[in-house]
């Protein structure tokens, strides 16, 4: 198959956005789409493809090119011509010849084949950062390198069911009408499977509102929250709003919902989300302050907080993350989400349920938050249940997950008029 210069050329401007500019993998092939409308869908499934292969497995092809690995991660190494090179490697190993180009001169074929043949570190095979790699296993232990290899494989796509305007058969016959092939995941009731790469947003189905995009273990949290019709609910870190409609979905319609975020753009998709899927009860509201918060002090019967973190479950979908995180990033979103889950936590009426989210794999992100939470919260907070979404057990997103009970308090003991009074002396004894 002959290859487009134009594209393989853009292929290396994308990388540049990527590594050198800081620019978000997904952006930079939005970007590129959007620039190139005339584009077919061959020339646009190899560009995508080629980006996240090599986001996702930098370091090795970075090695394969022949490039020291000291420098993979320093952006002033980083120009075109070692990007062609990594390209190539990328070529290379994807059982390709090198096209006659001028910007591979020089680079051989068998080369390549030869590193990949080297003994090398599993760090280096598994194209990660040193720290991370150390940190992972630091609090992962013997679990790691099976996940390690987990988050390295392309994410599948899985629609979640709107089952406010249809029910899973349904979509899957419609899907199928319209040349789609589908499977249903049977622990997940609202969960198909795509079987084959397409762009699910173009199709006809999603904007009818009967499904959305999202992966099997998120779907998972909404129901793990136990909402029931009529609740008041506040999905308290919104963000797009893939579980505030799912909220939406299993109230049916009954209820409210307060959908709440500290940034107004991300309100503004997620209304139009609603309008789409056909969620009624869902309000959007800014958070402005601590205000925001004191004003719903003991307000809803559950409360989600799906709270920002490091995303490392979510690895196979974001590649890029890995070469844009840092300990101090990380150390930064712990303080945060206690901050979060102290201060949001009082909206949560007496009685009522929590769930503290997140989409990492790291215990300090997770268990360890909810246990300094308890130590300092016990006496009002009791742990009910942990969900722990391991993607190498799964083959899914890296997920955890806790719901904690608010306590009622116990009622004060009544003191009777009686009591009040003067005690009454023990009789004399005769």
């Amino acid at each position: 198959m002959k290859l487009p210069h134009i594209v393989i050329s853009k292929i290396i401007r994308a990388l540049h956005d990527i590594f050198v500019d800081r620019r978000y993998a997904d952006k930079a092939v939005e970007f590129t789409f959007k620039h190139h409308p005339k584009w077919g869908s061959r020339d646009r499934r190899m560009f995508a493809e080629a980006i996240y292969e090599i986001v996702r497995y930098w370091r090795w092809y970075w090695h394969l090119a022949g490039l020291p690995d000291a420098d993979h991660a320093r952006r002033e190494c980083i120009g075109d011509e070692e990007l062609w090179r990594v390209w190539a490697a990328f070529q290379v190993m994807q059982n390709g010849e090198l096209p006659p180009f001028d910007e591979l001169v020089g680079i051989r074929r068998q080369d390549i084949i030869d590193r990949s043949k080297q003994e090398v570190s599993p760090v280096i095979r598994a194209s990660l950062p040193d720290w991370l790699d150390e940190r992972l296993s630091r609090e992962l232990g013997d679990a790691w390198p099976a996940i390690r290899d987990t988050l390295n494989e392309p994410a599948k796509v899985y629609l979640r069911v709107n089952t406010l305007k249809t029910e899973r058969r349904s979509l899957k016959e419609r899907l199928g009408q319209d040349g789609f092939i589908t499977e249903a995941l049977k622990p997940i009731p609202t969960a198909l499977e795509m079987q084959q790469r397409y762009n699910v947003f173009g199709m006809a189905a999603f904007k009818e509102g009967l499904f959305e995009v999202q992966d099997a273990s998120s779907q998972l949290v909404a129901p793990f929250l136990q909402v029931e019709p009529g609740m008041k609910v506040i999905d308290a870190c919104a963000g797009g709003g893939g579980k505030t409609l799912h909220i939406g979905a299993l109230m049916q319609n009954k209820g409210r919902i307060l959908a709440l975020d500290v940034h107004q753009w991300k309100l503004n998709e997620l209304r139009k989300r609603c309008g789409r899927a056909g969620v009624d009860v869902a309000e959007t509201r800014l958070i402005e302050g601590s205000k925001s918060i004191k004003r719903l002090a003991n307000y809803a019967d559950r409360v989600l907080l799906d709270v920002p973190c490091s995303g490392l479950g979510v690895l196979r979908r974001n590649p890029d993350a890995k070469w844009k995180l840092s300990n101090v990033e990380i150390d930064r979103l712990i303080v945060e989400q206690q901050d979060i889950l102290v201060r949001y936590s009082s909206m949560v009426k007496p009685g009522g349920k929590l769930v503290y989210a997140t989409c990492s794999i790291l215990p300090s992100e997770n268990e360890e938050q909810v246990q300094k939470f308890l130590a300092t919260h016990g006496d009002d907070w009791t742990l009910e249940e942990e969900m722990k979404i391991n993607p190498a057990e799964t083959g899914h997103d890296g997920f955890y997950a806790a719901r904690l009970v608010r306590k009622v308090p116990e009622p004060k003991a009544h003191v009777s008029e009686a009591s009040q009074s003067e005690p009454v002396p023990e009789p004399a004894a005769e």
